[in-house]
């Protein structure tokens, strides 16, 4: 189980230099693509809010990445996320594998909208 923290800076730096490098990029696309985001840890791990609403989390495991936009986010990228295992909500992307960061930011742009919308704004 892994330890509780308070920053996405020190979940981060518990992960070797190679897991923590992949995360430190995932958590650029988030904060280029969703600037006005809120970030905090939640479930134990890095989260992001947008209008008051969640946008998206991440968390590393020892053999992948998982990536959690809730399933509107997942739905809208269905096929994109089709050859990846995945759950209700999130998906898995696997460490052995070249880390899909351009659909990462797509996957980004299309929950702030959509919480922009949600929100009304």
């Amino acid at each position: 189980m892994k330890n509780q923290f308070n920053t996405v800076d020190a979940y981060i730096a518990q992960f070797s230099s190679e897991i923590g490098e992949v995360l430190v990029k995932i958590r650029a696309i988030i904060r280029e693509n969703a600037p006005e985001a809120h970030e905090s840890i939640a479930y134990g791990m890095p989260a992001y809010k947008t209008f008051n609403k969640p946008l998206v989390y991440f968390a590393a495991y020892p053999k992948h990445i998982g990536f959690y936009a809730t399933p509107a986010g997942h739905e809208k990228f269905a096929t994109e996320l089709s050859k990846y295992h995945q759950g209700k909500g999130s998906v898995q992307f696997p460490l052995h594998q070249e880390i899909p960061y351009e659909l990462i930011a797509e996957i980004v742009k299309f929950r702030v909208e959509e919480n922009k919308i949600k929100s009304g704004k």
